[in-house]
């Protein structure tokens, strides 16, 4: 009878230290998270431009062309050029135009590598992360006037959907930082091939809507333009169509 409560109480003993065992397995355990979920690619957007130039005798400088949000423009009716807007519209040189928009956090942008001759077309792509609101803006000079540019700014092509388009046109206007004499070297397109950016500012410091030129047809004999370098409508058409 000894010998028999001796090995059961053995038994009895195994038992509880194999059960002891495995609660401190259980206890010493690490639950392995479950896999973290990725994130999400952001999603591209692409927009096509396309610029008409409808002038008779007005080539464009290398056109201009940002995406951006709403906190960015790039000119304001009564207000002054910037100096990168009055480098474009005396001299049709962009970039400093379009720096201030990079430095500013635009979403894209682009410059054409030359300039457009009259009823010439050229297209542009931009390519970035959607965002919920995006504005367009559009910038040349006129390259046969003192300081005259055509644009938009601030377009809202948010809305586009994927094949969907839109069309706008393009006014001129006046940077009002050079005086519009149209007298010889002071115009830098092929008219004259004059001085172009000059930064002492002569004329209203604001810019306005463009009264157009006096040429020599029109009687002002000192002018070096002709009746083919008027402009008294639109002098781009823009069309903005949404590729993704």
């Amino acid at each position: 009878m000894k010998r028999l409560k001796l090995g059961a109480l053995l038994v009895s003993l195994a038992i509880s230290a194999l059960l002891t065992g495995c609660d401190s397995d259980n206890n010493d355990r690490v639950d392995v998270p479950d896999n973290p979920v990725p994130e999400p690619e952001p999603v591209t957007v692409g927009f096509e431009v396309t610029v008409t130039n409808l002038t008779h005798g007005q080539p464009l400088s290398p056109i201009a062309v940002v995406a951006h949000g709403s906190t960015l423009q790039g000119w304001t009716v009564g207000e002054p050029s910037s100096s990168g807007l009055e480098l474009l519209a005396e001299g049709g040189d962009n970039s400093e135009f379009l720096m201030a928009f990079e430095d500013a956090g635009n979403f894209a942008s682009i410059s054409a590598e030359a300039p457009l001759g009259p009823g010439g077309t050229d297209s542009f792509s931009l390519s970035f992360a959607e965002e919920e609101e995006i504005l367009l803006t559009v910038a040349t000079m006129l390259v046969n006037t003192n300081d005259a540019f055509s644009g938009v700014t601030r377009i809202d092509i948010s809305a586009l959907a994927v094949g969907e388009s839109l069309q706008r046109l393009a006014p001129v206007y006046d940077a009002g930082t050079e005086f519009n004499s149209e007298l010889a070297g002071t115009i830098p397109g092929p008219a004259d091939g004059g001085e172009g950016f000059n930064a002492e500012r002569e004329d209203t410091n604001f810019v306005a809507r463009h009264p157009g030129i006096v040429s020599r047809a029109d009687g002002y004999t000192e002018s070096v333009l002709n009746q083919s370098h008027r402009f008294d409508q639109p002098a781009m058409l823009l069309s903005i169509t949404r590729t993704e």
